[in-house]
């Protein structure tokens, strides 16, 4: 069966000269050291400690040969997202960024799959930068859970979601950027407790918003990091849209009914908390995810799905590779525009 990761991470080898195409501090930009190792920098600061995965094409498709994966759908770092950035400098960042993505890409075409950013802080140049990508050659598009205080109900970030809709390019949703960070201090505590909630604010803001009523149920969405808390708490959910009229007042279905709207990644860690996601969203909706290269991220890519309890094999290939290969399925009317070679 075909291995296809959906959430995998890239992060060019930008310089701070090009980082200054986005801010005048010369950030984000990527320090490489010559040993297989490097840094995140934003501006003078040392974000994270990376290593040549992350960056360069061979050691990608070395890791990806080990760890038995044939296909990674490979999108930007969030770090790199831009979103607070004046519009029309964002967008010509964007399309920096999503070049040097290509080029990655173009390495080994039929495994590594492009999607691309878009500066989601206004929706027109989103849309216009969007175009230019499908037309490019990439295969989706990658945004943020939030732009500051607008989340994805926001209604200029809806008319974004049913553009992708309308053009047939997916998209996956990343939380970043994470709630209340004051109480969130050491112990990695936003990407532990902040990014579950995120995700699962992300997702209620469009259930009970009525969003899915005005966007295309032709989009293709995913949310990263199995949906957060969406799956365990949505009996909650359910049982406060029955009794509350102000939790159903937009949204004329319980939340429960809407997960044919949208899909999830795996990347849940445990076997018993992946069983309650396949029950929530159905065997459909779920597709690999492990966050290459990231150290939180799933070590041996596929173990949790492979270890699943009620899982046949039929189920295991859909979760392994059937369900992504269908999601980052191209437009069959899209005509990709001839790059020149970069190499």
């Amino acid at each position: 069966m075909t291995v296809i990761d959906v959430h995998t991470h890239v992060f060019p080898p930008l310089t701070r000269a090009q980082g200054r195409v986005l801010a005048d501090a010369g950030e984000p930009w990527l320090r490489v050291h010559g040993d297989g190792t490097g840094m995140m920098m934003a501006g003078d600061a040392e974000y994270r400690p990376v290593h040549a995965g992350l960056w360069d094409a061979a050691a990608r498709l070395a890791d990806m040969d080990a760890a038995g994966v044939d296909v990674q759908a490979v999108s930007s770092t969030p770090l790199m997202f831009g979103y607070d950035a004046e519009p029309a400098r964002a967008a010509e960042w964007c399309d920096l960024v999503n070049e040097l993505v290509l080029d990655l890409c173009a390495a080994a075409p039929a495994r590594l799959l492009p999607l691309a950013q878009v500066p989601l802080q206004d929706t027109a140049l989103a849309c216009a930068a969007a175009d230019r990508a499908r037309d490019a050659g990439h295969r989706g598009v990658h945004i943020g859970n939030h732009v500051g205080d607008r989340n994805l109900d926001d209604p200029g970030i809806v008319a974004f979601l049913a553009h992708c809709a309308e053009i047939g390019l997916p998209v996956l949703a990343h939380p970043w950027d994470m709630m209340a960070p004051e109480r969130m201090r050491g112990h990695m505590l936003p990407w532990l407790v902040g990014m579950p909630a995120e995700t699962q604010l992300s997702i209620l803001g469009l259930l009970l918003s009525g969003a899915f009523e005005r966007i295309p149920a032709s989009l293709r969405l995913c949310f990263c990091h199995g949906g957060g808390s969406f799956a365990f708490l949505l009996g909650r959910a359910d049982n406060a849209w029955h009794r509350r009229d102000l939790v159903r007042a937009d949204s004329p279905r319980p939340p429960s009914e809407y997960t044919d709207r949208f899909s999830v990644d795996s990347a849940v860690f445990d076997p018993r908390a992946l069983r309650l996601l396949v029950d929530v969203m159905g065997a459909g909706r779920v597709m690999l995810g492990t966050d290459y290269p990231f150290p939180l991220g799933e070590r041996e890519p596929g173990s949790t799905i492979r270890a699943c309890a009620g899982l046949d094999d039929a189920g295991r290939a859909a979760l392994l590779g059937g369900n992504a290969a269908a999601f980052l399925a191209p437009d069959p009317a899209l005509r990709v525009a001839e790059r020149p070679s970069t190499r």
